[in-house]
């Protein structure tokens, strides 16, 4: 028994030595990393975490859609005629309107990405403002678990906030008009009064397909920083993310 007490003493002497304190320092190290980890978050820090996530990923998804091409070049999120007029615009295509059928689409996603930057402090109010309730639940969901949540809870505000730009970009662009230029030529097509246009508010339906694709955006953004520490680019966002 003495004989193990004393080879105990000595080890530990050996290991207290200045030739092991890197490694006891290191050893310190680790155990303090292992308790950090292991410690919990509280609800408020989730809270600040998740809207920190959700503002980096909305600046850098209209960032994205802003750019030229920033939606009429990305297939996920292109806007396309609605499908109730896919049939109409068959019948174009096959009698040569081709070309104004595409320039009625690029008309379209040149309009959204005109006025994606002023969907910025749209964005940014919302978030300031959102309330979030089941911050560990949020927290632990899925990849897009907060851009869900924050769409659900501010989808209807963030239309009606983001519409008027939409309006006045399709304006600037011509949209409306290239529209109604492209259905007279429909109009003008033999048997197509069969196969009538159903009416379409433009900018309802140009806004809304904006804000899918930003909403679309801003998910793949914050899956990034949830599965990527490269991306959690703040001390919060590391220690938010880092402990799921």
């Amino acid at each position: 028994m003495q004989r193990s007490i004393c080879f105990i003493s000595a080890a530990l002497l050996f290991m207290l030595s200045p030739c092991h304190a890197g490694l006891l320092d290191d050893l310190k190290r680790e155990v303090l990393l292992a308790e950090l980890q292991q410690s919990p978050v509280d609800n408020s820090t989730i809270s600040k975490g998740l809207k920190e996530a959700l503002a980096i990923s909305t600046e850098r998804a209209v960032n994205e859609v802003a750019k030229t091409d920033g939606y009429f070049g990305r297939q996920l999120i292109k806007i396309l005629v609605p499908e109730e007029f896919q049939q109409a615009a068959d019948i174009l295509k096959k009698a040569g309107y081709q070309q104004q059928l595409d320039g009625f689409i690029l008309s379209m996603n040149r309009a959204a990405e005109k006025a994606a930057p002023n969907a910025a402090p749209f964005f940014a109010d919302a978030i300031r403002q959102m309330s979030v309730e089941n911050a560990r639940r949020i927290l632990s969901g899925g990849d897009k678990a907060a851009t869900e949540f924050f769409e659900k809870q501010t989808r209807t505000q963030l239309f009606n906030a983001f519409k008027p730009s939409v309006a006045k970009s399709m304006e600037q662009a011509g949209t409306a008009r290239i529209y109604k230029e492209m259905f007279s030529k429909y109009e003008s097509i033999p048997l197509t009064s069969l196969i009538p246009v159903p009416s379409l508010d433009l900018d309802t339906y140009v806004t809304n397909k904006a804000l899918d694709g930003l909403f679309v955006m801003v998910g793949e953004e914050e899956k990034k920083i949830r599965t990527n520490p490269a991306a959690r680019t703040s001390e919060l966002l590391r220690k938010v993310f880092g402990n799921r």
